[in-house]
């Protein structure tokens, strides 16, 4: 009995090591949360983002050292995505790796307009191009795809968005799995706007944990070009024991 124990806990301890060696390099959604928003960069503007995310696994930490992310209104309700980024992975014991890690695109299209009574409505397909070394643990090592449906609604001063996504994750023992996430914020001064996110991952790997997060964040107006967008907070369950996000972001347009 004791050995059989002693065996499930080796392949719990397995599955954890091999989510976090398979989780998605660093994924990127509405800074500063891992949740997205339908709303697309404004048409001809530009969102440029100079920042980097954490997370805290057992036994390591995992960072985008930095990233660079550019937005562009490449139509109306038409917005393109790329995200080269360095990744700085750091485990308590063992050599830390440091180098270009995964490349992230993708194209928001919004379908659906907000109104008095419905929500604004887009759809955002992302890739995780596998360009940094897997061996290292600085990317996943497979191309990946996310597929959401994301839904917001304004009432004065609140904004509530978020939704759903499948995400396809090819490779040994990996998984498909579901993100789901929310947020709620609210503009407290002209410049200021605080909020809330809750999000669920399901598992990535056979036999590995689900995963769900909060974060509490901070979108810091400095002027109508330059921003301070920040998040942090626990993981309520999974492998993951704390995220983060930090970023300065500059935007501008004809």
């Amino acid at each position: 009995m004791k050995a059989g124990l002693r065996g499930a806990g080796a392949i719990r301890r397995l599955a954890v090591v091999v989510f976090i060696l398979s989780f998605p390099a660093i994924v990127f959604a509405a800074p500063p949360y891992i949740t997205d928003d339908p709303e697309p960069v404004e048409y001809q503007h530009w969102e440029i983002y100079l920042g980097s995310l954490f997370t805290k696994q057992p036994g390591a930490w995992t960072s985008t050292a930095p990233h660079l992310e550019v937005d562009y209104g490449a139509l109306p309700n038409v917005q393109l995505e790329l995200i080269p980024q360095m990744t700085l992975y750091a485990p308590t014991q063992g050599a830390t790796s440091y180098g270009y890690g995964d490349t992230q695109i993708g194209v928001k299209y919004r379908f659906l307009q907000e109104g008095d009574w419905i929500p604004q409505v887009a759809t955002y397909p992302q890739m995780l191009v596998p360009t940094g070394s897997h061996a290292r643990n600085l990317g996943s090592g497979h191309l990946q795809a996310f597929l959401p449906i994301w839904l917001q609604k304004s009432m004065g001063k609140w904004t509530a968005y978020g939704g759903s996504g499948y995400w396809i994750n090819p490779g040994a023992h990996n998984r498909d799995w579901w993100f789901s996430g929310l947020v709620i914020q609210r503009q407290v001064l002209a410049n200021l706007t605080p909020g809330m996110e809750i999000f669920h991952g399901t598992t990535q790997v056979v036999g590995g944990p689900s995963e769900t997060g909060l974060n509490l964040g901070l979108i810091w107006d400095l002027s109508d070009t330059q921003h301070i967008v920040l998040s942090a907070g626990p993981a309520i369950g999974g492998p993951n024991q704390l995220q983060g996000y930090f970023a300065y972001e500059l935007t501008f347009g004809p």
